[in-house]
């Protein structure tokens, strides 16, 4: 896979608050802010897999896209005219894209601990930094992840780690790569978050199906809705909102480095909410990728461009 070299502000995901911001959550601090918005999305995370047993993997995906899809489509209120056939383009792909990225990992967290599933998604953000440099010294930062993957599949040996849930963790990764370039495309056709709402609707409709026929009637199951609502607040509206705050007062570069934590915060997450702990070697090999992914992004900062993995 071949991606652009993209501005780091323009990949970040594009949303929208309410004119002035909540106060009170601005009083954070910038870097308060961007970590409270990762632990937001992985207790979120975490939250979907305990809803599991009640909706099945595919009906909380459904049921994540379609409240924050309802939400964001009533904050922005996107016009649905005046986009040419390139910008519908656009914003359908990244729906799609953002529909199986969400598929494909909480297929993997239902196999594999939260963790690892995060770590293993982190290298598709991560390979599209790498190919983005073109530079000699991410080889470096892609040896240091591979070695990491190596750690936390026991040596090589994947066997400890749901062979499924692993390649469902990875092609999560690869759409998160597509999310990003597309998430820029679309940040710079359409005004505000309107392309992010519109393209969480994309992704909602065309998920629907595949929830409907998994979960059929649990779906509409209150309490099971309920849930479903709160996994999309804590795992796309108020990271969302969270990040916007963070970026009018904190560097681009520094917010991509914060979020190279992810994999620790999912870790941290997993164990608190799930019970879910890693051995010595498994942390170590989160700690391996969160640096490599932390140097890739310094990496591009430094040529002044950089893609947020």
């Amino acid at each position: 896979m071949t991606a652009p070299s993209t501005d780091l502000s323009s990949s970040l995901p594009v949303a929208t608050t309410p004119t002035g911001g909540p106060r009170r959550l601005g009083s954070l601090g910038p870097v308060g802010l961007v970590l409270a918005g990762g632990v937001s999305v992985q207790f979120g995370a975490a939250l979907a897999v305990t809803l599991m047993p009640r909706a099945g993997a595919l009906g909380v995906v459904t049921l994540r896209l379609l409240a924050a899809a309802v939400v964001l489509l009533v904050v922005c209120r996107p016009r649905l005219r005046g986009h040419s056939r390139a910008d519908w383009g656009t914003v359908v792909v990244f729906g799609l894209a953002m529909a199986a990225m969400n598929g494909l990992f909480y297929q993997a967290v239902d196999r594999i601990p939260l963790g690892a599933a995060v770590t293993l998604e982190v290298l598709g953000p991560l390979a599209l930094s790498v190919l983005a440099s073109r530079r000699a010294v991410n080889l470096l930062w892609a040896a240091l992840a591979l070695a990491g993957v190596f750690l936390l599949g026991g040596g090589g040996d994947f066997g400890a780690l749901d062979p499924l849930g692993v390649a469902f963790a990875l092609g999560a990764g690869a759409m998160w790569a597509a999310y990003i370039v597309f998430s820029a495309r679309t940040g710079r056709r359409f005004p505000q978050a309107d392309g992010l709402a519109l393209a969480m609707a994309v992704g909602a409709l065309a998920f629907l199906p595949f929830g409907a026929l998994e979960s059929g009637s649990r779906l509409l199951d209150p309490v099971t809705v309920a849930l479903g609502a709160a996994v999309a607040v804590m795992s796309s509206v108020l990271p969302y909102t969270l990040e916007l705050l963070a970026l009018r007062r904190l560097p681009a570069s520094t917010f991509a480095v914060l979020m190279s934590l992810e994999p620790g915060l999912a870790a941290l997450a997993g164990f608190l909410i799930l019970g879910q702990s890693l051995s010595p070697l498994q942390a170590l090999a989160v700690a391996l990728v969160i640096a490599a992914s932390m140097g890739a992004v310094r990496t591009q900062v430094g040529r002044g461009k950089a893609v947020t993995p």
